[in-house]
């Protein structure tokens, strides 16, 4: 049997000291452990209170999101919209006004986000609650409110409708990377180059929005940037139907098939709802670019259609005495026709020639340039051989005591008929010297033309107010080989004497 060997006294005194540190270290653990947790727990709070109050209804906020989703709907009251997504946790510290519209916000996610504010804050250090008053604002309270959502970061939708907005109003807000990385201009800038200007349809929805954002926009290229897109991709979609319609005859050869309206013009309906200036720059870019002068053509027709809808009535209805027109509508009617026939193709045939005689009718009437009226005679008459009598029956909007056509408008465009005729004999005469005159008519065109002058003849000659002089003006405007048959023109001579009996001297010079 073994015993124990008793412990010395110092052993004895060593196992009390390590009982006793050991009982004081795991109160101490036990005190830091409650310590950690209360921090803990107030951390967890704070955190809270900051979510609640900073990131109400956060979301990731969204880059490039397709354009028919709907944004948050804008309610008629600042007050009300920014009681949607400012927490009232904390009291607002800075009211904005713009456009009458009142935001009650506060100054920490504004002046983290925009330059301008953070300026406009430093001058009012003073005053705890800021009022200021934001003059100007491109886009107004609504571009103003998805600003500052942006600030309280609060999701919203980046489309064509707003991009141009929010480049705009960023520029004038100093939201840029200087404050802030990934602020408001660089996501609008991103959407806008990669998103946009991928799509012709979505350029000419921002151009519409750009025409209340001018000179600003024009300032941020955003304008550059949207028709430098549409020329492209109209050109781009015009080469690729072009290779789509061609096919190889039954001898063997590739030639391109006839269509009545090309399938790379679908473009046309959609330009024609930009206003007159920005359609300027746009067609002017696509001529640049080499699209097809039938295809800018079909364009002018269709935004001539749209725009002068309100005057089409009148170019029919031609015993209507001049209509008396609004100043300001008048004015625009004006600038448009005067753009359209400045857009107008070198070549003929580009546009129909019924279009540029109601071109030419609404030109009289509105009183355009006289460059406008006499480049649209100098077209007509290049091409008067395919002219029919309704096209030259243009009415006069003159005085009441006036003839019921305008004769003198008419006299014009023959006299730039017969000049082809000229030009050409000139040529003949040895003349070495290259001419930049149109080509001569042919012979089958003066004999159309002729046929056409007397009937006009026969149906302006019952009008008493037309005077012999112009009358006759009218009958000698044509070389005299044009006529084969002169049988109308007879008849036209015999309908006017009934109507306005004249001495027999002056009836054999008509004769």
């Amino acid at each position: 049997m073994t015993h124990k060997r008793p412990k010395s006294l110092d052993n004895c005194k060593y196992d009390l000291n390590n009982k006793l540190f050991d009982k004081t270290t795991k109160k101490n653990r036990h005190l830091l452990l409650a310590l950690c947790l209360f921090f803990l727990l107030c951390l967890f709070n704070f955190l809270l209170w900051f979510l609640v109050f900073s990131l109400t209804n956060l979301q990731v906020f969204p880059l490039g999101m397709d354009k028919h989703h709907q944004q948050l709907p804008l309610a008629k009251c600042a007050r009300q919209r920014c009681s949607e997504w400012v927490s009232r946790d904390v009291p607002s510290d800075i009211t904005i006004e713009v456009d009458g519209d009142t935001f009650s916000l506060h100054k920490f996610p504004l002046v983290s986000r925009s330059g301008r504010i953070r300026k406009l804050v430093a001058e009012h250090r003073e005053s705890d609650i800021i009022r200021m008053e934001l003059l100007s604002l491109p886009g107004g309270a609504e571009s103003f409110e998805l600003a500052a959502k942006f600030c309280y970061c609060v999701n919203f939708e980046i489309t064509a409708a707003n991009v141009a907005n929010l480049c705009c109003i960023s520029d004038y807000l100093e939201m840029t990377e200087e404050y802030s990385k990934t602020n408001l201009g660089s996501r609008a800038e991103e959407y806008l180059d990669s998103v946009v200007c991928k799509s012709l349809e979505m350029c000419v929805e921002v151009l519409q929005q750009c025409e209340n954002l001018l000179p600003l926009a024009d300032e941020l290229k955003i304008v550059t940037r949207c028709i430098d897109a549409i020329a492209s991709k109209a050109c781009v979609e015009q080469i690729a139907s072009s290779f789509s319609r061609l096919e190889y005859s039954s001898s063997g050869r590739l030639h391109m098939s006839k269509q009545a309206k090309c399938e790379g013009d679908w473009w046309i309906e959609d330009l024609s709802v930009l206003r007159i200036d920005l359609y300027q720059r746009v067609i002017t870019a696509m001529k640049c670019r080499g699209v097809r002068p039938e295809s800018i053509g079909a364009s002018l027709v269709t935004y001539a259609q749209k725009e002068l809808i309100k005057k089409s009535n009148l170019w029919i209805q031609s015993t209507q005495p001049k209509v008396d027109l609004g100043t300001d509508t008048s004015a625009h009617e004006r600038l448009v026709v005067e753009t359209i026939v400045s857009l107008l193709p070198v070549e003929n045939l580009a546009v129909p020639i019924s279009f540029l005689f109601g071109m030419l009718r609404s030109a009289v009437m509105l009183d355009c340039a006289v460059s406008c009226r006499l480049d649209l005679e100098r077209r007509i008459g290049s091409q008067l051989d395919i002219a029919t009598l309704d096209d030259l029956l243009i009415p006069s909007f003159r005085h009441a005591g006036d003839t019921l056509f305008d004769v003198d408008t008419v006299h014009r465009i023959l006299v730039n008929f017969s000049q082809q005729e000229d030009s050409d004999e000139d040529m003949e005469d040895g003349s070495l010297f290259e001419s930049d005159s149109p080509p001569s008519p042919s012979q089958t065109a003066l004999f159309k033309v002729s046929k056409l002058v007397d009937n006009y003849l026969a149906e302006i000659a019952p009008d008493a107010n037309l005077k012999l002089n112009k009358f006759i003006a009218i009958a000698e405007s044509l070389p005299a080989h044009a006529r084969t048959l002169h049988d109308g023109l007879y008849r036209a001579i015999d309908v006017y004497l009934k109507v306005s009996p004249i001495p027999n001297n002056i009836c054999f010079h008509l004769a």
